[in-house]
């Protein structure tokens, strides 16, 4: 099996209604001019990362008018289509979620971001995210086809148990919809795309925002998109756009059989243990 990814490095400013309709103009042209059947938005893509924004744009699930808009167009374009993430109400409380459409409008999945930002960067970068939101405490997967994704968002890349985890639990694709500023991007950003998908042998996606260099938040842009070996197959700029690739499923047991690493891990002296 092939999947095309399409990541929709989007560009976010102006009021919700342009940005919702940028975006469903985006996933038209990646399914019906890529030919894509997974497409993917950025994290924070329905307002700019802003903690005034937040709570001003939350919506619940599914009958906010963001997740509407995505259903339809899912169903309009029979595309499975993973939204970024929006702030999402819910019993008082607002979380930073991930939901995921399928070709029918229907909602197959939803991921509570579970890390969440805390980085203090003296004149570089302040982010304190447990102020606005309350952390996801789930895994997330879904199916396209016969293929297990998972799910995470921005922060969550930085932790290889969450993803070796997902791995545990028999994934081949991991996307990340994100929102990283400039400066830890250029450190970091290609580092941990690469570090996840080689330590776990499956195909990782990060997707960004365009930059915006009047926004509060700065996004280092660059979407991308890793094999199982740890080679990048398609890059962004820093500017909107979309960034195709083809994942060729039938290429995981060939690397996973070349260099068996997670078959050689040493469980007499140490274990992860994934909790459900």
């Amino acid at each position: 099996m092939v999947i095309r990814i399409a990541l929709i490095q989007l560009k976010i400013a102006g009021p919700k209604e342009k940005i919702l309709k940028n975006a469903v103009d985006l996933i038209r042209i990646a399914k019906k001019e890529k030919d894509a059947n997974v497409v993917v938005l950025p994290e924070s893509f329905n307002c700019p990362y802003s903690e005034d924004n937040f709570e001003a744009n939350a919506e619940e699930i599914p009958q906010g008018e963001t997740s509407q808009t995505l259903s339809k167009a899912a169903r309009d374009f029979g595309v499975y289509v993973v939204g970024g993430t929006f702030v999402e109400k819910c019993c008082g409380k607002l979380y930073n979620t991930c939901t995921v459409w399928g070709p029918e409008g229907e909602l197959v999945a939803k991921h509570r971001k579970v890390h969440l930002c805390s980085t203090n960067i003296p004149g570089k970068l302040e982010v304190d995210e447990c102020k606005v939101f309350t952390a996801g405490n789930d895994y997330t997967t879904f199916y396209v086809g016969e293929t297990k994704i998972g799910l995470g968002v921005c922060w969550d890349m930085r932790f290889p148990e969450f993803a070796n985890a997902y791995r545990e639990l028999g994934c081949d694709l991991l996307i990340y919809p994100a929102v990283c500023d400039v400066y830890t991007g250029e450190l970091h950003w290609e580092l941990l795309a690469r570090a996840r998908a080689l330590d776990n042998q499956v195909f990782v996606a990060f997707c960004a925002p365009a930059r915006d260099s009047h926004a509060e938040l700065i996004s280092y842009g660059h979407s991308l998109v890793v094999d199982p070996w740890g080679k990048v197959i398609q890059k962004g700029t820093e500017f909107q756009e979309i960034i195709v690739a083809d994942l060729v499923l039938r290429t995981l047991p060939e690397v996973r059989g070349q260099i068996p690493v997670l078959k050689q891990k040493r469980s007499d002296l140490y274990e992860l243990i994934v909790k459900e």
